[in-house]
């Protein structure tokens, strides 16, 4: 199997080793079709490895039942790879109570999604941590970038992130160690056409 051959290989003092299985933070941004199918492909892999999964759904209406999800959910249930958790904010997190849920604005919610997900990076909970157009909230001014940043660099143990969404700042960008952006080239809705089964979710 192919896994690739760095172009250069940096004086940091780290092994061949511990250079490979470093964690990662990375970013898929842009106006292209595919950011969040590409950090769901991700999960898969993790949760072949074995790794617990998170999903953390920020920004998207609790109304879209995206397939990657359903997949996800039974594969993480099935016992065979890695456990899968995943929230939407749209349909209000899991961990608050209804009446708390009821009460919040959209921005708050972003921010509760965020404090979560901190708690969950200190705790170790996760070894892949897909934050599903978390770029907007940062984009927005709903969360800090550099809060955001900070705590990304300062996680604990061997937690990878991968953040999605258009617009992502250039200080997120700058920090991350993978940043694709996806950009269109052509798009059937350019056609008129609306998004379709199995493509769209």
């Amino acid at each position: 199997m192919p896994q690739g051959q760095p172009t250069v290989v940096p004086d940091d003092g780290l092994t061949t080793r511990q250079r490979r299985n470093r964690p990662l933070v990375l970013v898929h941004t842009g106006v292209g079709k595919g950011k969040s199918t590409a950090a769901f492909g991700l999960a898969l892999r993790a949760w072949n490895q074995s790794w617990p999964v998170g999903v953390f759904q920020f920004v998207k209406s609790a109304k879209w039942r995206v397939g990657e999800e359903r997949a996800l959910r039974v594969l993480g249930e099935s016992g065979e790879g890695g456990t899968v958790a995943w929230h939407k904010m749209g349909e209000g997190w899991s961990w608050l109570q209804r009446s708390q849920q009821d009460a919040i604005t959209s921005e708050e919610a972003a921010r509760e999604g965020w404090e979560q997900v901190k708690r969950d990076l200190a705790a170790e909970t996760y070894r892949l941590y897909v934050l599903d157009e978390f770029a907007y909230p940062m984009h927005w001014g709903w969360v800090d970038t550099d809060e955001v940043v900070s705590v990304l660099r300062d996680r604990p143990g061997t937690q990878h992130v991968v953040i999605t969404g258009r617009n992502a700042p250039q200080k997120l960008l700058d920090f991350a160690d993978l940043v694709t952006d996806m950009s269109k080239v052509k798009h059937p809705m350019d056609a008129g056409q609306k998004g379709q089964r199995g493509i769209e979710w």
